[in-house]
């Protein structure tokens, strides 16, 4: 009997050894496979966190590969609205993109296109180079920035009481130059320089100046910017403000041409028909000359090539009406045209509208014609390829 219980026993230890020795095995089999499907779900996390990495990395680079950048200046202003003008004529879906950033103004601009990381292209102006040149931190600018075309004048306005007939009465007197930085506080401080008057100069911000000025702590207040100017033509003078006439001399820098503003531009502040003498600066479309073959150089091209072959639409009246007296062809003494925009008129010669197009079509219309602008600017273009039979559709 004890050799049987021992048997038994025996056997029953040999079970029970076999039973423990599966079920480690099985739980060695289900560790493994939780552990393998623990790494197929991590790889496929890897696979799928890589998969959007990619994806969000291509939509980067196609953002930044198609959009380029211009500064342009403070909200409402005619740099402001241009620079609308050209987002919503050139945006071009992913081929092309035109972000437009606030900036101060054409002084400020300056330095922004030649320092800022991603700004392209800048509204400055004529003068900017000689602003530039007086900066003598600055090296080799004629090579950093160059300028696309040739936009508009700006002119100065120069708003003061009504017994101050000319602004030679001004001399020794406070006169205000908007905010440092800005394209007055360069432009008109030069314009007084050369015209030989001095005063003591102040800088605040338009609006402010005008109060003063209705407030008598100021004599006058000073703008160089595209009429009308809006802020400008809203001033009420009561009777006793008005614009003040600005001969041109001998004395003026070349950067600067005569103008005149008109009764039309400013109705409460030039009193009769015969319009006000000023000076005038030209604005224009400036370009940070990055090295050619570079990425940022490539979608510069593209954009000069979009400005130029679709310059006619930025003649339609729901945009700024300063576009119309842009010559494309028209160059700027002591200035670098960008390469691709030279490149651009030397193969479209004679297919760029003019200033002097413009006007002479104008000036065939029958009175009152103007009054449908859209009617008008279609009849232009009709009239434009009249006048120039080998000029059809813009080539692409």
């Amino acid at each position: 009997m004890g050799a049987v219980r021992s048997c038994v026993k025996a056997r029953t230890i040999t079970w029970t050894t076999a039973w423990t020795t599966a079920c480690a095995a099985a739980f060695g089999l289900l560790l493994a496979a939780g552990q393998a499907g623990q790494a197929r779900d991590a790889a496929a996390q890897r696979r799928t966190a890589a998969q959007d990495s990619a994806t969000e990395t291509a939509l980067s680079e196609t953002l930044n590969a198609n959009t380029v950048s211009v500064v342009t200046g403070t909200p409402g202003g005619t740099y402001f609205r241009t620079g609308a003008d050209l987002a919503f004529v050139l945006d071009d879906g992913d081929r092309l993109r035109i972000l437009p950033i606030l900036g101060r103004g054409a002084g400020a601009n300056a330095y922004d296109l030649r320092f800022l990381k991603g700004v392209d292209l800048g509204f400055v102006r004529t003068d900017t180079l000689d602003q530039l040149r007086q900066d003598k931190r600055l090296k080799d600018i004629e090579k950093r920035i160059h300028y696309v075309a040739k936009l508009f004048n700006d002119e100065l306005h120069v708003i003061a009481p009504t017994a101050i007939g000319a602004v030679g009465d001004l001399a020794g007197k406070r006169v205000s130059f908007d905010v440092k930085g800005s394209g007055t506080d360069y432009s008109g401080r030069a314009m007084f320089r050369d015209l030989g008057i001095a005063v003591e100069a102040v800088n605040v911000d338009q609006p402010t100046a005008l109060e003063m000025l209705r407030r008598g702590e100021l004599d006058a207040v000073v703008s160089v910017a595209a009429r009308p100017v809006a802020i400008i033509a809203g001033f009420e003078p009561a009777g006793r403000f008005h614009l003040v006439t600005v001969p041109y001399g001998d004395r003026i820098g070349e950067a600067y041409v005569p103008a005149t503003l008109t009764r039309a531009d400013y109705p409460k502040l030039v009193d009769g028909a015969r319009p006000v003498e000023t000076l005038a600066v030209g604005t224009i479309l400036g370009v940070y000359n990055h090295p050619k073959g570079t990425e940022r150089y490539r979608k510069l091209e593209r954009f000069t090539t979009a400005f130029f072959d679709r310059f006619e639409q930025f003649l339609a009246p729901q945009h700024h009406p300063k576009w119309r007296e842009v010559n494309l062809a028209a160059s700027v003494p002591g200035w670098t045209r960008f390469q691709p925009a030279q490149d651009w008129l030397d193969s479209h010669r004679g297919e760029a509208p003019s200033q002097g197009e413009v006007e002479r079509f104008l000036g065939e219309q029958p009175q009152g014609a103007a009054a449908d602008k859209e009617e008008v600017y279609q009849a232009y273009l009709r009239w434009r390829r009249a006048q120039r039979p080998e000029y059809g559709m813009v080539r692409r």
